[in-house]
């Protein structure tokens, strides 16, 4: 949860309290709950389970620290909840950070002089890592030591401090961010996809039953078809359809619950949301379906260039209804056919990069 120092509170007595939102809390302590805690409860990705598996067992088997793991996905799609998984599969402890949160060396160094041996270090964003600390990373990934100036002048000397061997797990929703020299340090790369619908069928009924809410199949597979291939959104809607069916019903959340829910929060039966749709008519209605580029659509929807990227656009070009070419993001005739358009006759052919 992000801290604004605008919840402080000074007291009379010059101390400085802070205010949380409760429903804050609450929604952290479901999301938390929800995440599985081992292989077996991770609900698809069958391909990814597997090999982790075998990894898994082998490093277990050898005494040795698992190989550095590289994970890729959009965002929602389980990779922070993956590396608490191969932590706990390798009985080890795990630190987690993000990379935005490292500053400077010495906040890396902090870290890295604490870790124990066999231990998981997580961090999450790793394509903003800055260049002065991956190139210790470099030295810590392979030779588990790091170097450390001491002094300042000609005074200064280099001291190279060991390390414990551990398992550096970096997660990024952008891959080709990532430095080439850092990406090929990592000897298990894994690229999380989006899910199937049935798959996250799995994944609703199983939340549904820890949550103690109940369910019925036909509303679970219409609940899977319109979280985008994504398990955090399945899990966000279902608790608001929870609420739903509560005030609106017995408590038992059926497909007429769902088609009600999702209609008030905005989303229709292939999962856009009003802001999906508000791109796609953008792009129809002021640019004749396109190219346009990045910065100006994003200025002309009013939403930010990375949530454009790494949310909405995703999901968008794997149903059909936008794509990216090299003069930029135009729409297809799927969209034209969504929001009762009257198509141009064509879709822009240029090709996807």
């Amino acid at each position: 949860m992000i801290y604004d120092k605008s919840d402080e509170i000074e007291m009379d007595d010059g101390a400085i309290t802070r205010t949380v939102d409760a429903h804050f809390q609450e929604e952290d302590r479901q999301e938390n709950m929800l995440r599985p805690q081992y292989l077996e409860d991770f609900q698809g990705q069958s391909s990814i389970k597997d090999n982790l598996s075998v990894f898994i067992k082998a490093a277990r088997s050898r005494g040795d620290a698992l190989d550095h793991t590289f994970i890729v996905g959009p965002p929602g799609l389980g990779k922070t909840t993956l590396a608490s998984i191969i932590a706990n599969e390798m009985h080890s402890e795990i630190r987690m950070t993000s990379a935005p949160a490292l500053d400077k060396p010495k906040d890396l160094a902090g870290i890295l002089t604490n870790v124990s041996e066999g231990s998981i270090f997580f961090i999450d964003e790793i394509h903003r890592l800055k260049p002065a600390l991956e190139e210790m990373l470099y030295i810590a990934m392979e030779d588990f030591e790091i170097d450390w100036v001491i002094g300042q002048g000609p005074a200064a000397r280099t001291m190279r401090i060991p390390l414990p061997h551990f398992t550096l797990i970096g997660a990024t929703t952008k891959a080709g961010s990532v430095s080439s020299p850092l990406a090929s340090r990592f000897g298990i790369n894994i690229h999380i996809d989006f899910y199937a619908p049935e798959e996250l069928s799995r994944i609703i009924s199983r939340s549904a039953r820890i949550l103690e809410t109940k369910i019925t199949d036909d509303a679970v597979l219409a609940l899977a078809r319109c979280s985008r291939g994504t398990p955090r959104i399945a899990n966000r809607l279902l608790r608001r359809l929870r609420d739903f069916a509560y005030v609106l019903g017995d408590g038992t959340i059926t497909s007429g619950i769902v088609r009600e829910g999702l209609d008030r929060l905005g989303i229709d039966e292939h999962g856009l949301e009003r802001m999906d749709r508000n791109i796609l008519r953008t792009i129809i209605e002021y640019y004749g379906g396109g190219p346009v580029g990045a910065d100006t659509l994003s200025i002309s929807v009013g939403e930010a260039v990375e949530s454009l990227e790494d949310f909405y656009e995703p999901y968008l070009i794997q149903q059909g209804y936008l794509k990216r070419t090299p003069r930029g993001r135009c729409v297809t005739d799927k969209a034209y056919e969504l929001l009762k358009i009257k198509g141009k006759g064509h879709a822009d052919q240029g090709l996807l990069f």
